[in-house]
């Protein structure tokens, strides 16, 4: 095993995912409101878009996939929205990920543990990649992740909507993963709070390590043989990792 796979939400960025994804809306939800939109309607369609990319089947981004069914569904299933208006909301979704996306840190719970593990394995020697489920663009991302008291730079790949073709649960995101990165599943190690989305990886022979502390196992799969334990408990693990520099 030489590489690290990691999801960020309830994992390198600990956090209750509920409230987190209630607070983004509400936040949203504001932002567009105050300058004239109908929020119910674009946050009804970005469900919509996010239901696209959940079943996106590799054939274009999900970039392009959650914009194909936004578009549909803001015009009535007449396909695009007139591109002067597609570019307005585009740059106020910008600038809510810029100006009040922020917001949303402070209910969130950063630990340096999360730091201090990703110095030892950067110290071994070992890749790392944030595994994020990429319904989310890069700009969101990478804020997440500097919430998490990390830099993008930690990572040699960060999956976000813009450069992925596939989403968690389905396999083939952990396929297209290692074909991108060059790796065979026991090269990989994949470390989430999510049991359905992250621990699924071993069914291609990626090894995986359940982070306690917000699990997520709504299929109430039995994890009693799995690898697991909290942030502490993973930094004996890596401790305990060879050198591979």
């Amino acid at each position: 095993m030489n590489t690290v796979l990691f999801d960020l939400d309830g994992t390198l960025l600990p956090m209750d995912m509920k409230e987190f994804i209630d607070t983004y809306i509400f936040l949203l939800s504001n932002r567009l409101e105050s300058v004239g939109y109908d929020a119910k309607k674009i946050i009804a369609g970005i469900w919509i878009g996010q239901k696209a990319m959940l079943e996106n089947n590799g054939m274009i981004t999900n970039e392009d996939c959650f914009w194909k069914a936004f578009e549909n569904y803001m015009t009535n299933g007449n396909g695009r929205m007139e591109r002067k208006a597609k570019r307005k909301l585009e740059k106020e979704m910008t600038r809510f990920y810029q100006e009040d996306f922020g917001v949303t840190r402070y209910i969130t719970h950063p630990l340096d543990t999360v730091s201090e593990c990703i110095n030892i394995l950067k110290e071994k020697g070992y890749q790392m990649v944030v595994a994020t489920n990429p319904l989310f663009p890069e700009i969101a991302t990478y804020e997440r992740i500097s919430w998490a008291g990390l830099y993008s730079s930690d990572f040699s790949l960060i999956t976000t909507y813009e450069n992925s073709c596939f989403s968690k649960p389905n396999l083939k995101y952990y396929k297209h993963l290692l074909k991108t990165l060059d790796k065979d599943p026991e090269d990989c190690l994949m470390v989430g709070n999510d049991v359905k989305e992250d621990m699924c990886a071993k069914e291609i022979g990626i090894d995986v390590f359940l982070l306690e502390g917000y699990v997520i196992n709504d299929i109430e799969v039995d994890i009693s043989k799995l690898k697991r334990g909290n942030w502490n408990v993973f930094k004996e693990y890596v401790s305990n990792l060879p050198r591979i520099n």
